[in-house]
């Protein structure tokens, strides 16, 4: 009779988890859309927003991996999400804002034009579209939506390695919402997964808005795993958990009967016994295994072992298909690159230990004595492969090798180390020594010259697509060489739906059009410059790009431009020996990237000419000893 307690505590409770499974089981069989949601261009499109994401363990617990599936860095999800360590470990469910830009689509006569910020996955083994959708992009984007998306695709077909565009569900708010006196509008709308336990009241207390917005968005009756779109005049201050020390506190709610507190603890006990016998033998088991192991630890330090088990394991479950596949689609580079094995990777990084990493999936490595940069891909490198083999100039980064790693279809780019790290770095991150007028003038000349080569010496041209003061590596000189041509594409006035790139460096044809030429490396280069002269990021905190209204700096007289420019600039700028009309020369030549027709944009012919005009006259005044202010009163 004792046990009886305890029977129908374990009859109820599985008796909650059938009708929970039941319920889920419906929700699941309920057809999600399968063509996203439908959008007009005469909104404000393109415009960057965030979706809401949940670190899940094992493969999702670090900013490195969540940036890689987006396409984006670390520090673009660490500042939305505020989290002061970009390289901290997260913990599992912890929320992220993961920033995207959404762009109105047009798919065919069918489907018509669908919202979504488009991202490329490149399958690996055992992944299926489903599996990626709900898993990793967490129901963020449906399998069929993707499907649509990539008509050409026959899903029980992908090759490994092969990169399938999935259309991240998002929204953009109406122009008339986005405008400076509708300061109460929503600025943003962000892309919520509606989950199990979730309702309107508390997801509108989660994002510090009100249910009736959302409903007035989304309708009344959201389903799980629906998208919902939450409008916020500005981003919420999440908050992040702190470390503890112990589990989280356990509460009781429900008051049960004195005989089902009786069989709960009876349940208990045997299950603290049974746990107990288990603990037993795994000991039992541990002592067999360390007695067995003791030869082996004698002969291996702690790496070593874990490099031995790991390589060995990599031996063995080799795939020969896909490093057949893996080495034909790069056939054509054998012959100019060293080739690298694995084997060597790994120790030259560590076990790609966290304390290699230099930023994204870039660790530094030392082969033979040599420092290198090894970039570590989750897609097949062909196509950056084909481009690379294409340019050998001083002021691009130069790539000495690449590695197959056919159990994870992983590709890996070693390129030369360059010593001092990213302008972006030296600019936006805290370095104490600020970078000179006369060194800022250099790098951008050496940039322009590398970006000339590319554009004018390559046949076809190529287009780098992602020009960014990130991507901008110096040297131990401080000469600049621009580095990841990960996005790059050969040749030119091609037409893309896909589109790629940094918000605040993309130009306006190919967000609204998907133009690609060599144009819009251009007006990236012009907001580079513009982060030369200010020191300001590309786009700030609430979202303002840097170049949207830097032309009316050069409006007026020559006395009120003069002023507005010192204003602008960088402050230690105005603390050295300068020509404010070195800087003019510089800022008209921005401003000129920056047209938003590209035809009129100058050529980097053009602009390399019109730097070395403005290095000419900065030398010619800085020998005469003239600082900014003697110039101005002269």
């Amino acid at each position: 009779m004792r046990i009886k307690p305890m029977y129908g505590t374990f009859s109820l409770l599985f008796f909650i988890i059938f009708l929970l499974y039941n319920q889920n089981l419906c929700y699941a069989q309920d057809a999600p859309s399968t063509t996203g949601y439908s959008c007009n261009p005469s909104q404000f499109y393109p415009c960057q927003t965030y979706v809401f994401y949940r670190a899940r363990g094992p493969e999702f617990l670090d900013l490195a991996s969540i940036g890689d599936l987006f396409s984006i860095s670390r520090l673009m999800i660490a500042n939305p999400s505020n989290i002061s360590t970009p390289n901290t470990t997260l913990v599992n469910d912890q929320s992220l804002l993961v920033p995207i830009t959404c762009s109105c689509n047009n798919i065919n006569t069918t489907f018509g034009n669908i919202s979504y910020a488009g991202l490329n996955y490149s399958f690996n083994s055992g992944d299926t579209m489903y599996m990626i959708s709900t898993v990793k992009f967490q129901n963020l984007t449906t399998f069929q939506s993707a499907e649509v998306v990539n008509p050409t695709v026959v899903p029980e077909n992908i090759d490994i390695g092969q990169a399938i565009e999935f259309p991240i569900f998002c929204k953009c708010p109406n122009r008339t919402q986005t405008q400076p006196q509708n300061q109460n509008q929503p600025r943003y709308l962000i892309s919520y997964v509606f989950q199990p336990f979730d309702n309107i009241s508390s997801i509108a207390s989660r994002f510090g808005t009100t249910p009736q917005s959302i409903r007035e968005i989304n309708g009344n009756n959201p389903k799980i795993f629906d998208t919902l779109f939450i409008p916020l005049s500005k981003l919420p201050n999440i908050t992040q958990p702190t470390a503890s020390n112990g589990p989280p506190p356990v509460t009781n709610t429900t008051v049960v009967q004195e005989n089902d507190k009786k069989g709960t603890v009876i349940g208990l006990a045997i299950g603290l016994g049974i746990s107990g016998l288990l603990l037993i033998l795994l000991a039992g088991l541990w002592g067999y295994r360390e007695k067995s192991g003791k030869s082996k630890r004698e002969k291996y330090s702690d790496v070593e072992r874990q490099k031995s088990l790991y390589l060995g394991s990599k031996k063995e479950s080799l795939n020969k298909e896909v490093e057949v596949n893996l080495m034909a689609d790069v056939s054509d580079c054998l012959d100019k690159y060293k080739m690298y094995k694995i084997e060597q990777l790994w120790e030259a990084t560590d076990g790609f230990d966290e304390g290699c990493l230099i930023q994204g999936s870039v660790y530094k490595g030392i082969i033979d004595g040599e420092v290198f940069a090894i970039k570590k891909m989750k897609w097949n490198a062909r196509e950056e492969l084909k481009i690379l083999q294409k340019v050998n100039h001083g002021n691009l980064v130069k790539l000495d090798g690449f590695c197959i790693d056919p159990k994870e279809a992983n590709c890996y780019l070693v390129y030369e180390y360059v010593e001092n790290g990213s302008l972006h770095s030296w600019l936006h991150e805290g370095i104490k020594e600020k970078l000179s007028w006369k060194t800022r003038l250099k790098i951008a000349t050496d940039v322009a010259n590398g970006l000339l080569y590319i554009h004018e010496h390559t046949r076809p041209r190529v287009v780098h697509k992602d020009i960014k003061s990130s991507n901008i590596l110096l040297d131990s000189n401080m000469r600049a060489k621009v580095a990841n041509f990960g996005l790059a594409k050969s040749g030119c006035n091609a037409i893309t739906m896909h589109i790629v790139g940094t918000q605040g460096y993309i130009a306006p044809e190919y967000l609204t059009d998907g133009i690609v030429s060599t144009k819009m490396d251009v007006f990236s280069f012009g907001v580079v410059l513009l982060e030369l002269m200010s020191g300001r990021e590309a786009i700030d905190d609430e979202g303002k790009v840097l170049w949207a209204k830097v032309g009316e700096i050069l409006e007026g007289s020559e006395e009120r431009k003069v002023k507005k420019l010192q204003e602008w600039m960088d402050d230690s700028l105005l603390r050295e020996e300068c020509t404010m009309e070195s800087v003019m020369n510089v800022m008209s030549v921005a401003i000129s990237c920056l047209n938003k027709d590209p035809s009129k944009r100058p050529s980097m012919v053009e602009i390399v000419y019109a730097l070395s005009k403005s290095i000419d006259l900065f030398s010619d005044v800085s020998e005469e000893g003239f600082s900014p202010r003697q110039v101005t009163a002269r």
